[in-house]
């Protein structure tokens, strides 16, 4: 992460970020550049651990996801979670004022945060069936609450002065230009304590990974834990996606790369895949204000330019994909 801080369109010694960075955390050693010390403390720091945390939450996500529908595409986009941060920033962004009451007082990223949680509470009302939830009713739900999700999306855009339109394609395709110290407290209590927690429904995860009748046969209440993992992971995929837009394949390329090399039990899984999702999402951001310096590209397109292409690779070389 330090090296990445060093890294931009001006290049800081690795030596020098770690002064800055001492000397802001504890107060000791002197800043002699002011120039590079807000670089490094005020526009940097604060972006490169943001995109930590939202790689590790989106990865993380996705991991509980896929096990909860027991299908290997489902991802935070695949449920419509992603859709409905995005129609809820697109309005504020386009409409905002009065026109939106109370949400356009949320500003983007609140009125995202809402946006993904009410598309998980509709998937979640439509996924049941009589009183339990179904994992291929909650997919289909998710694919049709997003598609309806897009095109309000969509239909909103269309009323959008240019000037708003590349606000909003940028707020779509993701980016985390915007990050301030302010945004990481919140952002690091919700990613830490959701991790943490489903962790510690591990066993209960690798018992629903072997089937429902397996899992209900080892004592596992398989509908209640399904909702309590929808909601953590709405409330997850919320917050990330309020603060970073929409960054897409994350949560999907992610959790299949670790359990490739380390298996499928989640107790190891998903600590690994958050640290994992983490790095990765440091290291596209840097492509992301390096590949085309001065200007920055947006996040989504380059996770989807090297998470397409490397998903496709491991379904045709893997057949422990199989087992998800």
């Amino acid at each position: 992460m330090v090296v990445a801080v060093s890294i931009g369109a001006v290049n800081i010694p690795v030596g020098d970020v770690w002064g800055i960075l001492w000397h802001h955390v504890t107060g000791r050693g002197a800043t002699d550049d002011l120039a590079l010390d807000q670089i490094v403390w005020t526009f940097r720091a604060p972006r490169v651990a943001l995109a930590a945390l939202v790689g590790a939450g989106l990865a993380v996500a996705g991991a509980v996801l896929q096990t909860l529908v027991s299908n290997p595409l489902a991802d935070p986009v695949v449920l419509g979670f992603s859709y409905g941060a995005s129609l809820g920033a697109v309005l504020v962004i386009t409409l905002g004022g009065a026109a939106l009451g109370g949400l356009a007082g949320l500003g983007v990223s609140g009125a995202a945060f809402v946006g993904a949680l009410a598309a998980g509470a509709l998937v979640f009302a439509l996924g049941q069936r009589q009183g339990r939830l179904a994992p291929t009713r909650l997919v289909l739900a998710g694919v049709a609450v997003g598609y309806v999700l897009l095109s309000v999306t969509s239909f909103v855009q269309l009323l959008a002065t240019p000037t708003e339109l590349r606000t909003v394609m940028f707020w779509m395709l993701g980016s985390v230009a915007g990050a301030q110290w302010s945004q990481l407290p919140t952002v690091t209590v919700v990613v830490l304590t959701s991790t943490v927690l489903l962790t510690l429904f591990g066993r209960r995860l690798n018992a629903l990974l072997a089937g429902d009748e397996s899992a209900t046969a080892l004592g596992v209440d398989v509908n209640r834990l399904r909702a309590v993992l929808l909601v953590i992971s709405a409330l997850l995929t919320g917050t990330v996606i309020a603060v970073a837009g929409g960054v897409g394949f994350v949560g999907l390329m992610i959790p299949h790369l670790v359990r490739l090399t380390t298996g499928a039990d989640h107790r190891r899984l998903l600590p690994l895949t958050a640290l994992l999702g983490g790095i990765y999402l440091v290291l596209v951001d840097l492509l992301s204000r390096t590949l085309t310096r001065p200007n920055e590209l947006p996040l989504g397109i380059l996770t989807a330019l090297l998470g397409a292409p490397f998903f496709l690779w491991l379904l045709r070389r893997n057949k422990g994909l199989d087992s998800v």
